[in-house]
């Protein structure tokens, strides 16, 4: 948790000012029991009604002056733990962008949304807490334990053998509540990934009419969060009334102790009163204390998860002496390239992959479903790193270029369309920041989706929903394209992205393709063989390895794969 302080210290004078007025605060608190006892020993006790009044008027000076103190201290605590969670946000955000894939499919999506959530809020909350009970509670219980000794040394001793026993209980419960705590993320990560899943999946779940089998499964998940959430709080629950039953109890003992070196004249009642409010203090700052380390628990295991991202090292870094480039031709090469999801195990995804694509050319890529179409693609700009060979572009490995400058060569339409809620020109220039509307207009047309944006009564400026809500799947898809183009890349790829858009339209955009983006290298993923027929070079690949590759007619004269998924699709008629 130390580790997280770093980023207070821009806010180090708020949490200066925090504790200093909370201070002035302590102080004038610890005066008030010692005058209301001056009240009852000398005023009262004299009949003097002067010094009973400018005692009292003395006493709301300083109250007053108190909540001046304690003002001062929630603002500045609340500036610093405010901006202190901001940052710590912030640099966890930055830190997920710049993970690898490989590193955010092992930490998984929900458990990130949590720890940049919950965990930093748990974190800041202990940061405000602490800058108001972590000073107060201390001084007020030595302060208070001073005064209480000046006072009374003999009844003094009664304060030195409870406060021990309070220190143990507060030691048992902080050291049984940080497991359980540690569960409580765990099983708000979990209820995450449901909530996540469901939201992104509500179309499908009411096609399938299985509300009934996801309520199942988020109750079960909610039920284990409150279960773990019920031991956490019953435990939190005990500590209160322990604490009271032990302050109770020490009230009483000095009251009897008190009572009797009354009744022998060695000490007055007002001093007795001044006591018993010095040891309420003191037995309430250390229930402060108490919850304070609970608070602290709680925030130590947000603070471990925190740091488990931020102490991440990316599995795919820059060189040293990256290379950046202003233009690349193009070229692309596999040479001997294996490759793996999970580098604990031997299980491969590609394996011994050779190909060479040329600068321009338009190569399209099919496979059955597993064969590694996605994978061999996500290897170009970086998304994930081979196991084994290399990836060259322009007679470079991939890994020798700024990762940034690698990708802002590169285009790529993935199979999931994602965009973004905001305008369709937002959307579109997402791809180029810098593009006019007439860049977006050319675009547009390029991928036929001008068409439809024309027909919406605000056109471009059309808002779309989470994901392109109110969008077809093809009218995302090249909206999609749109946005790839735009970003004028040497290479583009398209994961299937036209599968939700009709084969003439398909066609059509095929055709200007050839047309307009003659400089670009174009590598097509393609589920049906009629996206392909237009390539260059057509690449089959099988169980991760290149089973077949040329032209559409050579492919066909072959019989092979290709053959039979050709007639699979279009039939003999189709063939002939």
């Amino acid at each position: 948790m130390i580790k997280l302080f770093k980023y207070l210290k821009p806010y180090i004078k708020y949490v200066i000012l925090a504790p200093s007025f909370l201070l002035v605060e302590v102080l004038l608190e610890l005066q008030q029991p010692r005058l209301m006892g001056n009240i009852v020993d000398i005023g009262i006790a004299n009949g003097d009604m002067r010094y009973i009044v400018i005692t009292g008027l003395k006493m709301i000076g300083f109250a007053l002056a108190m909540s001046a103190g304690g003002i001062g201290c929630i603002y500045f605590s609340s500036k610093a733990s405010q901006n202190f969670g901001a940052d710590l946000r912030n640099e966890m955000y930055i830190k997920i962008q710049g993970l690898a894939f490989s590193d955010i499919d092992e930490f998984k999506h929900s458990s990130l949304i949590t720890r940049l959530t919950n965990d930093v809020m748990q974190v800041q909350h202990m940061v405000l807490m602490g800058l108001r009970m972590m000073f107060r509670a201390p001084l007020l219980a030595f302060g208070g334990f001073f005064m209480a000794a000046r006072i009374n040394l003999e009844l003094s001793v009664i304060l030195a053998i409870v406060l021990p026993i309070l220190a143990f209980f507060i030691t048992f419960f902080v050291r049984k509540s940080f497991p359980l705590f540690n569960a409580v993320q765990e099983k708000l990560d979990r209820i995450n990934l449901i909530i996540r899943e469901n939201l992104s999946g509500i179309r499908v779940i009411k096609a399938f009419v299985s509300f009934d089998y996801e309520k199942q499964r988020f109750s079960k998940a909610n039920k284990d969060l409150s279960e773990v959430g019920i031991r956490a709080g019953s435990l939190l629950a005990l500590t209160m009334p322990i604490m009271i039953i032990i302050m109770n109890f020490t009230i009483v003992a000095i009251l009897w102790y008190g009572g009797l070196l009354a009744n022998a004249g060695q000490t007055e009642v007002g001093k007795i009163i001044a006591f018993i409010n010095y040891s309420t203090q003191i037995l309430f700052s250390f229930m402060m204390l108490g919850f304070l380390f609970v608070f602290i628990s709680r925030a130590y295991v947000s603070a471990n998860r925190i740091n488990e991202v931020l102490n991440t090292q990316s599995a795919m870094q820059n060189p040293s002496n990256p290379k950046i480039v202003k233009s690349i031709n193009g070229v692309i090469e596999f040479e001997n390239v294996s490759f793996g999801y999970d580098k604990k195990n031997d299980s491969q995804q590609l394996s011994n992959i050779n190909l060479k694509i040329n600068a321009g050319e338009t190569v399209a890529i099919i496979g059955e479903t597993g064969s590694g179409k996605t994978s061999l693609v996500s290897l170009i700009p970086r998304l994930y790193d081979v196991t084994s060979g290399r990836v060259l572009i322009d007679d470079v490995d991939v890994r020798e270029y700024d990762i940034e400058n690698l990708r802002s060569h590169i285009g790529m339409v993935p199979q999931d369309t994602i965009l973004f809620t905001g305008r369709i020109a937002d959307n579109i220039r997402w791809g180029n920041e810098a593009a006019s509307d007439e860049e977006l207009r050319r675009v547009a047309q390029i991928t036929y989706a001008n068409d439809f944006i024309d027909s919406f009564a605000e056109g471009y400026s059309t808002l779309v929903g989470q994901r392109g809500v109110g969008l077809s799947g093809g009218q995302k898809q090249r909206i999609a394209l749109a946005r790839a183009i735009a970003k004028k890349p040497k290479i583009l790829i398209l994961d299937d992205s036209t599968s939700a858009v009709d084969v003439i339209t398909e066609a059509q955009i095929q055709k200007n393709f050839r047309k307009e983006l003659t400089d670009c290298t174009v590598i097509i993923i393609a589920q049906r063989v009629s996206t392909a027929f237009g390539a260059d070079r057509i690449i089959v690949l099988k169980d991760g390895t290149i089973a077949e590759q040329g032209t559409h007619d050579q492919l066909l004269s072959q019989n092979g794969i290709y053959t039979d998924v050709y007639k699979s699709q279009l039939g003999t008629e189709g063939l002939a």
